[in-house]
């Protein structure tokens, strides 16, 4: 294995793509502002379901999990194809690698807590070690650092190799979830009511993670300019095969009255559907293929726009900045200035009253966020 890798032709790296990628650090920042945004307001009857996450359909905020994911492969590679050029073993790199991505678990582990309540010594003994860690882990755990922490682990025997293995995996991946998704995995998550995907959501956050990978050989081997039109193109096919995959849940069913082939589509990713809802609608609480696909070529088209403004336009966004380069201290921080501000602010809040309130929580978080960055501290593993 060590040899196989040391032997590995290395990824050709254009002079225009900086070390660190401008880009990708806007992107990442202006993920974080995105999910600031939608985990606050989301839970206020006023604001517009497009906002919320809905689990029918793919709104704005169910966009915002999978540029997470997006910015993770395009990163994983970088570091790891670097660490690589630099020792004459893999395996620290690979040891890094694990080490990282077991912290990052442990570290969501702590902050989303495990599942189950227990009132007394005795309840818990009689539940029995594999009910404790089956209610443990079934549901509450699943949320963004563990998500990201389990799928890096996945992607890890694949994420230096070359394009061909990496899609065949993410397409193997992507075929295991829907093969159990059809065997009993879609009807486990919603009736244990599960986050994001649940446990075996890292075989379909696969895809936006191998996306992402993609994304940085692209910009490594032809430059921002030049990757334009690719990451543009592939976008858009990644979108219609997201499209396409949501339209197999109204191929099955027979619309009493209606003929002919619009009939048969689907409602347009962002509009909520008409139709009963299964395992190919589009559903972050489930993590269906339709919509990571989908999402993942919707990624694509946003970091193209980072390209242009920030690549080859040299323009930054300064929160931005502060956001996506101390991405994991601003995860942190945000959760607990939410749950500082948020019980002040009521589920039946006017807007008048939800927008100070924001305006205050999202300022907060900034100024923490950005003292640690004057003094130049950054949260890492």
């Amino acid at each position: 294995m060590t040899e196989e890798i040391q032997n590995l032709p290395a990824t050709p790296v254009s002079k225009s793509l900086d070390p660190r990628v401008l880009s990708l650090d806007q992107f990442r920042g202006y993920t974080m502002a995105g999910m600031f945004l939608v985990n606050f307001i989301g839970e206020f009857a006023a604001i517009p379901e497009i906002f919320k996450h809905n689990n029918t359909y793919c709104s704005y905020a169910d966009t915002i999990f999978p540029h997470f994911f997006f910015a993770v492969g395009f990163a994983y590679r970088l570091a790891f194809l670097k660490r690589l050029k630099r020792v004459e073993s893999s395996w620290p790199v690979y040891r890094h690698a694990i080490w990282r991505c077991l912290g990052l678990i442990l570290i969501g582990l702590i902050i989303y807590h495990l599942g189950g309540r227990y009132r007394s010594w005795e309840d818990l003994r009689e539940t029995g070690v594999g009910e404790v860690l089956y209610r443990g882990f079934r549901s509450l755990p699943w949320q963004a650092l563990v998500h990201i922490g389990v799928t890096s682990l996945f992607v890890l025997p694949v994420i230096h190799r070359s394009k061909a293995v990496r899609i065949s995996f993410m397409v193997a991946s992507a075929g295991l979830h829907v093969f159990l998704s059809h065997l009993f995995y879609y009807d486990w998550v919603i009736e244990n009511r599960s986050i994001d995907g649940g446990p075996l959501g890292f075989l379909t956050y696969t895809v936006p993670t191998i996306v992402g990978s993609l994304a940085y050989d692209l910009m490594t081997s032809k430059g921002p300019k030049r990757s334009l039109s690719p990451l543009l193109f592939w976008g858009a096919v990644l979108m219609t095969m997201g499209y396409a995959f949501s339209c197999i849940t109204f191929l099955q069913l027979s619309p009493e009255g209606e003929t002919g082939i619009l009939s048969r589509l689907a409602n347009p990713p962002f509009i909520p559907p008409t139709y009963p809802t299964d395992m190919w609608t589009m559903n972050q609480q489930v993590g269906s293929l339709s919509y990571l696909v989908f999402a993942s070529g919707f990624s694509l088209w946003v970091y193209t726009l980072f390209v242009i403004v920030s690549d080859l336009k040299g323009f930054e966004v300064g929160m931005f900045r502060t956001f996506g380069t101390n991405a994991l201290a601003g995860y942190i921080i945000h959760d607990m200035v939410l749950n500082a501000i948020h019980p002040l602010a009521p589920y039946d809040s006017p807007l008048t009253y939800i927008a100070p309130a924001f305006a205050l929580y999202f300022g907060i978080t900034y100024f923490f966020i950005r003292h640690l960055e004057k003094k130049n501290i950054y949260f890492k593993l």
